[in-house]
């Protein structure tokens, strides 16, 4: 029950803030110019600031030093996810401009903002340190192959078209924000306080500002998008159900090899894998030109089941 209470307010917060940018957009009150600026906003200056001082806050040096057998599970997972998500879009013909976002459903989760509170209720604070193996690969995953998928997935590129090489979509913001966190952590770098607090700000606008992005979406496109179409429901699939289950797998293959994985921490990344996708997505996904409204749908309507899928899964995670 508390897991069922728990996700449901995680949720009910989001459609609320979802609920916000729709009314603001469908009543006049944002304009195309902003609707063209805050995605320039979270994915230039507070994403980067967020990932830097989430990486600082949440991990230290010796952490990283004790974690690096989930790290091995979780980065195995994320691999096969990768894998079989792309295998489907050829089985099943996923359109150019939905690939990206159909990849990224499989292996990347909403972990900071919904998976972290959502831990810390079911599992404590004992549960951390496991928290932030899966978060340190997500954070990864998304910034050094996720987004990749997105760009090269940009329907107004023809195929076989020549494209020059450009090092700003090898090291996006984010990513350099991940990476310049790992500098200052492992050279012990002290970070002013105030300036430590400045970036906290900042960052703090990333979930807010992507949700209302994601109402104005859905104003612009109307409710009636949000659906069940085929590919929505393997995306969701493989969100709710493909990516914990490679995870158990995963967990249960090193129990079988002797290397069982303490029960706190493989219930805290199988809860982790089946997190909903990313808020960020149809910023990634309008950046490269591809079908905005399908992201909006994936990440909507994941959010949403989240409530029914959280009390499922610990269900099942008591049985391994």
């Amino acid at each position: 029950m508390e897991a069922f209470i728990t996700s449901l307010e995680s949720v009910a917060e989001i459609v609320i803030v979802i609920a916000l940018g729709y009314w603001l957009r469908s009543s006049g009150r944002l304009g195309d110019e902003f609707k063209g600026n805050i995605s320039f906003i979270i994915m230039k200056i507070a994403l980067p600031a967020s990932i830097f001082v989430s990486v600082l806050k949440y991990l230290t040096r010796d952490k990283l030093s004790t974690l690096t057998g989930g790290l091995v599970f979780a980065f195995a997972s994320f691999a096969c996810s990768y894998l079989l998500a792309w295998i489907l879009t050829k089985v099943f013909h996923i359109k150019k401009g939905r690939r990206g976002t159909f990849i990224n459903m499989f292996a990347n989760a909403n972990t900071i903002f919904i998976g972290l509170p959502l831990n810390m209720a079911l599992f404590g604070s004992k549960s951390l340190p496991f928290f932030l193996v899966y978060y340190v690969m997500n954070t990864i995953s998304t910034w050094a192959v996720g987004v990749f998928f997105i760009s090269s997935d940009d329907p107004t590129v023809e195929k076989g078209a020549k494209k020059d090489f450009n090092w700003k979509k090898l090291l996006p913001a984010p990513l350099v924000g991940f990476l310049v966190s790992l500098v200052f952590l492992l050279l012990a770098i002290p970070v002013p306080e105030w300036i430590n607090k400045t970036l906290d700000m900042v960052g703090g606008i990333v979930t807010p500002m992507s949700l209302i992005y994601i109402g104005i979406i859905l104003a612009d496109a109307g409710l009636k998008s949000i659906g069940f179409d085929r590919d929505t429901i393997l995306a969701l699939l493989g969100r709710f159900v493909f990516a914990p289950a490679i995870m158990i797998g995963f967990v249960l293959l090193g129990k079988s090899m002797g290397n069982p994985m303490p029960s706190l921490e493989s219930s805290t990344l199988i809860i982790q894998a089946a997190a909903p996708g990313l808020a960020v997505l149809p910023i990634l996904v309008g950046q490269s030109h591809g079908d905005v409204e399908y992201a909006t749908n994936v990440v909507t309507t994941s959010t949403v089941l989240f409530v029914i899928v959280v009390p499922i899964l610990m269900q099942v995670v008591n049985f391994i």
